[in-house]
């Protein structure tokens, strides 16, 4: 007989656990300052930091976010007058996004709150622990394929 598994010392139930509360975390910001959720977080964030418009493709691969629920986020995004949508150059049935003057100004006012938000988490780690479990995150994602960075 196996033995039987501790839930609570499953490594992909603790990551997804520990990724959860995170996240969590991070959101009391944006949903009480723009009502956005953290689909919509997510989208903002990965168009933020670019300057040439993106596909939704490029975000449900990059957040790992069902493209159903990036979709539905778009949407949302698109009727508070966040992001817009314009056609590809370069495929006709594509759809690009870019934020808009607004979704920069509420990207660029987040940002920093979800820093400091995100310093305060790891505070409970030491200077070196957070430069370790950087690299360890690192090793997980590349074992994964996982983009890990902007261009």
């Amino acid at each position: 007989m196996t033995k039987p598994l501790d839930l609570l010392r499953f490594t992909p139930f603790r990551l997804n656990r520990l990724a959860a509360e995170f996240s969590n975390a991070l959101a009391a910001e944006y949903i009480s300052r723009f009502g956005i959720d953290i689909p919509e977080w997510r989208v903002l964030a990965t168009l933020g930091p670019r300057s040439e418009p993106k596909s939704a493709h490029y975000v449900v691969h990059c957040t790992r976010t069902h493209k159903s629920t990036i979709s539905r986020a778009v949407g949302t995004l698109v009727r508070l007058g966040h992001v817009r949508r314009l056609a590809s150059q370069d495929d006709g049935r594509e759809v690009m996004l870019e934020l808009t003057p607004q979704g920069r100004a509420v990207y660029a006012e987040l940002v920093p709150l979800l820093l400091t938000r995100e310093r305060t988490v790891l505070a409970c780690l030491s200077a070196a622990e957070q430069t370790q479990l950087d690299v360890l995150l690192g090793k997980l994602e590349r074992a994964f394929g996982l983009i890990q960075h902007a261009e």
